[in-house]
């Protein structure tokens, strides 16, 4: 129960939690949904692991299968428009998720995400789903969500990211992520490049959200949905906003938006490929407002400031991201706010 000195608010609760474990491993997270009941065997799963476009790829195939009669639950990270965001829910919903699992967590000591995952595993077993679809949140062997036995795994892409956790070559960052696939029946991928690094012998199906969610159905899937989550390619009077944070999801955010001189609101965190990021967006305007979120791991205004220069003619050195934008309103020109969905967390606060 909380304390005279702990938040008052589930929700409070965890977002003042630890995002980070002092060590990587799955023994507390499965200790965790033991003392819960294991609601993660209550339901069948889909895993969807990859560098980008996990999100959208998660909330698509949950919305497919709701579509053919499934109950079907969506569990994403991190949120823009709100914590409820994650489970796929209204805030109230989230609230009574999140405190159930409260006690146990605060037992155990979880992480942010430790709790959130078993939040979201629990609240699917209370709504009695038909199916999981789960979205990993670093790499996957040891990821806190890698406690479902998930029959159908897709892999969306791989990029370098993590590298200090995951590996430094696309291959072993694969290797991390197809991890998930222990119990999988079917894995569904973009291509094959890494069809050696899956374990067992599933059946290897290529595309991407709507296969997978055909896989699950054991049927094809002609229609697509639209998944519409905040942050991804989304549209806000006139401006963009995109939680583009590697240098292969600026490509493809750029080959999906109108050319213009943007002015590019920014923060970017300091364990992705800053400069690579830096040049690829170098394409989409000349001006520059850096900024920082309240992740604590984003660069530092003036230090992302510095490093623009060599990339963009105009570059200002914004810290707070609401005063940023505003900057980057005053321009005139088409915004552009992107670098981080920490960021666009933040702007939608």
């Amino acid at each position: 129960m909380p304390s005279a000195t702990s938040p008052a608010s589930a929700t409070e609760w965890v977002a003042s939690l630890s995002p980070w474990p002092e060590e990587f491993g799955l023994e507390r997270m499965q200790a965790l949904l033991e003392r819960l009941g294991d609601p993660q065997n209550a339901y069948r799963a889909i895993h969807v692991v990859g560098t980008n476009g996990k999100s959208t790829a998660t909330r698509s195939i949950a919305e497919l299968l709701r579509k053919e009669g499934l109950r079907a639950g969506a569990y994403t990270s991190p949120h823009v428009a709100g914590w409820h965001e994650r489970l796929d829910c209204d805030p109230a919903s989230f609230e009574g998720a999140v405190a159930r699992i409260r006690d146990a967590a605060q037992e155990l000591d979880a992480t942010q995400f430790e709790a959130l995952t078993a939040a979201a595993l629990l609240e699917f077993a209370e709504q009695q789903v038909d199916v999981a679809v789960v979205e990993a949140g670093l790499g996957g062997r040891l990821d806190a969500t890698n406690v479902v036995d998930a029959e159908v795994v897709l892999l969306t892409n791989v990029g370098l990211e993590h590298t200090e956790v995951l590996g430094k070559t696309r291959e072993e960052i694969a290797r991390e992520k197809l991890a998930v696939a222990h119990a999988a029946r079917i894995v569904v991928r973009s291509d094959n490049t890494f069809d050696h690094l899956v374990p067992g012998d599933p059946e290897l199906v290529g595309g991407g959200a709507r296969e997978a969610a055909g896989a699950f159905l054991g049927t094809t899937i002609e229609h697509d949905v639209e998944a519409a989550l905040p942050g991804r390619l989304e549209h806000r009077g006139g401006e963009i906003w995109d939680g583009a944070h590697t240098p292969e999801a600026v490509d493809w955010l750029l080959a999906r938006i109108p050319v213009h001189d943007y002015a590019l609101c920014v923060s970017i965190l300091g364990d992705k490929r800053v400069d690579e990021l830096l040049q690829r967006l170098d394409r989409a305007g000349s001006t520059f407002v850096a900024t920082r979120s309240s992740n604590p791991r984003a660069l530092p205004t003036k230090e992302l400031a510095e490093r623009a220069r060599a990339h963009f003619s105009e570059v200002e050195a914004v810290a707070n991201p609401h005063k940023a934008l505003a900057r980057a309103r005053a321009t005139g020109r088409p915004v552009l706010v992107t670098g981080s969905l920490y960021l666009l967390a933040d702007l939608y606060a």
